[in-house]
């Protein structure tokens, strides 16, 4: 069985696909990915010889351009789309999996214009523009938010179910801004840094190697110690270091402090589209299982309360909300539908 898996663009949906193209060798199928020149694409999967071919096409996003850049945005996906269907014909495609973003057009019109099975995976409360237009024409549509999906389990790598424990009081505290890093957690850190320090509470700090350079020189010049990473490959041994986690709230990350069991206050992305990032986190929130807190001016005294919470009811019902394999149910309810 052939599979072609598209999309990405973030971390977050080349996460997704990852861990689907993990699943789907373990189940003896060949897979294929169809991604974009632009983006993190090629920087994730241009050397992944897990995907037998990997094909990176001249598109980029078209619902930020307006004008000429638009017009020339779309003409890109509509000759990258003729492209694909001569590679699904080529390859002999069973099925298409779609993780959203741009670059995931081609090859999910592609599907629908030769009848090839399609299917969709959407990793946030709120769907991308891509995956709503083309929900109606997807076979399956699976998401961990939604009621109707047919696997509700979010696919997390294996790494951080296996470095899973339940937490306590606060010893250690993570800031976690994403894999391209957050100003505003960054300084927040900052801000509360002395009276962590004074506490002896152990920092762990994700920052984006575009601030590494700035927030060492603070944690330097306030003269604490702490871990500090621009971009940090082992996320999964960190988490199981700390406590509590201060993060953004993209998807991938949310779900992998549930496998973890690690409570965290969520400080959404305000600029995410659909404001996704807030309704992430508020499907945990409302599980009373998250602290849920909008970008402000400080939120300094907000994470200084937390420091006395005892964690460990919510620590165990994070780890009950998920359980591993996720990817695995996706391909196993694809295949069982051929």
């Amino acid at each position: 069985m052939t599979i072609l898996i598209t999309g990405g663009g973030t971390g977050g949906h080349l996460a997704i696909a990852r861990a689907l193209k993990e699943a789907a060798l373990r189940q003896g199928c060949e897979v294929l990915y169809v991604g974009s020149r632009s983006g993190q694409d090629r920087a994730w999967f241009e050397d992944d010889e897990g995907f037998y071919r990997r094909y990176f096409l001249k598109t980029t996003g078209v619902v930020n351009k307006h004008g000429l850049s638009k017009l020339a945005a779309l003409w890109a996906v509509f000759a990258a789309f003729f492209n694909v269907i001569g590679i699904m014909r080529r390859e002999k495609v069973d099925a298409v999996i779609s993780v959203g973003g741009y670059s995931a057009a081609p090859a999910s019109f592609a599907a629908k214009v030769l009848g090839v099975p399609f299917y969709i995976h959407e990793q946030n409360a709120v769907a991308g523009r891509l995956n709503t237009l083309l929900r109606p024409y997807a076979k399956a549509y699976f998401c961990s938010y939604d009621d109707h999906s047919s696997v509700k389990d979010y696919p997390v790598a294996a790494r951080f179910f296996e470095t899973a424990r339940v937490c306590d009081e606060v010893k250690t505290v993570i800031f976690l801004g994403g894999s391209q890093g957050a100003r505003f957690i960054n300084d927040l850190a900052l801000e509360v840094a002395p009276i962590l320090h004074s506490r002896g509470i152990h920092i762990i700090h994700q920052c984006g190697e575009g601030d590494f350079e700035r927030v060492a020189k603070v944690y330097e010049r306030l003269n604490i110690e702490v871990e500090l990473y621009g971009f940090a490959r082992d996320l999964h041994l960190l988490m199981a270091c700390a406590d509590l986690a201060i993060a953004r709230a993209g998807a991938s990350t949310l779900w992998e402090l549930c496998a973890n069991g690690l409570p965290a206050l969520f400080i959404p992305y305000p600029h995410a589209a659909g404001d996704h990032q807030y309704y992430n986190a508020e499907f945990l929130r409302a599980k009373g299982l998250c602290w849920l807190e909008r970008q402000g001016l400080s939120l300094s005294r907000v994470v200084l309360a937390l420091l006395d919470e005892r964690l460990t009811s919510k620590s165990r019902a994070l780890r009950e909300l998920i359980r591993p394999e996720g990817a695995d149910a996706v391909i196993d309810a694809i295949r069982s539908s051929l």
